[in-house]
């Protein structure tokens, strides 16, 4: 029999959390807003902001609950558990892809349409020259050299100009009346003829590429429709590889803030071992090199885009303060002629 004076065991308190489920939610739709509302800068930057602080509340909320729901001991061995896990499928994915940056993210709209902003890309090594599609033109060691001696001289862009009185007027677009020409940045910038660059281990061959816009209307582009390197002529080819690689202190696009470039491998130019790789955004009418960049080289090449998985990279771009759409994303190349 109980003893009568035995006191009755008191029931275990349970420890509610604040229930997270509506603040996922609304990260949900605010995701999908801010990927909607991309060509308003104001609205993006808000929503962008709002993003990255409801990410960090949900975190410290989530940490929070753990410690009231399991105590403070077992939610901290959790999140050790969950930051090794994450390093050790980090660091294997760099050993079997040969790459020390096997995850990366679209930033623009330059490889736009395969490529879209805010993509997550998938990166493998190219420790071996072979690792890359698209032709390879061998130079001597002193026309390999003068690529990047002046990289101003190689600063040419495929631009529509026309003669409006004493001045020469010049525009992107290849408006009625304009005539397509080189534009060189030397001397303040000006018109220069073909024969200007006869002395530059790359030459380029102006023509035209028609652009559509999102509501369905065409233009036409100035637009850089093959390079000639050592007598071979190369046009683009979009089975060609797509890499990501580092920019220099001295690019163009490093000066407006895009410390690494997910561009289409025009062509490889090899000297005795030594590799120049040349790049071109798919919905850009210019290779980077006419833009006033360095060619990358081995070691400044992240590595090939092997696979892509939409939307996921834009945490890393709300993390990173990119909130904004650039330029450029609301019209794609989709043909080019001579």
């Amino acid at each position: 029999m109980a003893n009568k004076h035995q006191k009755p065991k008191e029931a275990k308190k349970e420890k509610h959390g604040i229930n997270t489920l509506p603040i996922y939610v609304a990260l949900i739709v605010m995701f999908a807003l801010f990927i909607y509302f991309q060509r308003d800068s104001a609205v993006s930057a808000i929503l962008g902001i709002a993003l990255f602080m409801v990410i960090v509340i949900l975190i410290l909320i989530e940490v929070t609950n753990g410690i009231k729901e399991e105590g403070f001991k077992r939610n901290a061995i959790e999140i050790i558990a969950a930051v090794l896990i994450v390093v050790v499928f980090w660091f294997s994915l760099k050993a079997l892809l040969h790459t020390s940056y096997p995850l990366d993210v679209v930033p623009s709209c330059s490889m736009l349409p395969q490529l879209k902003r805010g993509d997550l890309i998938l990166l493998q090594g190219v420790n071996n020259i072979t690792r890359i599609s698209a032709p390879v033109i061998k130079l001597n060691a002193s026309s390999y050299s003068n690529v990047t001696l002046d990289i101003q001289k190689e600063a040419l862009s495929c631009v529509a100009y026309k003669q409006v009185g004493n001045r020469i007027a010049v525009s992107s677009m290849a408006l009625p009346g304009y005539s397509i020409g080189l534009f060189s940045t030397a001397n303040g910038g000006e018109i220069v003829p073909n024969a200007y660059q006869s002395g530059n281990p790359i030459q380029y061959t102006c023509g035209t590429a028609t652009i559509k816009y999102d509501n369905g209307t065409t233009a036409s582009e100035a637009y850089t429709t093959a390079v000639t390197i050592n007598g071979t002529t190369i046009s683009n080819d979009r089975n060609n590889s797509v890499v990501v690689y580092a920019t220099v202190p001295g690019d163009y696009f490093y000066q407006l803030g895009d410390s690494y470039i997910v561009h289409r491998v025009y062509a490889v130019i090899s000297s005795n071992g030594n590799y120049l790789v040349l790049t071109k955004g798919d919905n850009n009418p210019g290779l980077d090199i006419q833009y006033g960049n360095y060619p990358a080289n081995a070691t400044s090449i992240e590595g090939k885009v092997i696979y892509s998985i939409p939307y996921l990279g834009y945490l890393k771009l709300i993390l990173s303060n990119s909130f904004t759409e650039p330029a450029g994303c609301n019209s794609t190349v989709v043909s080019q002629s001579a």
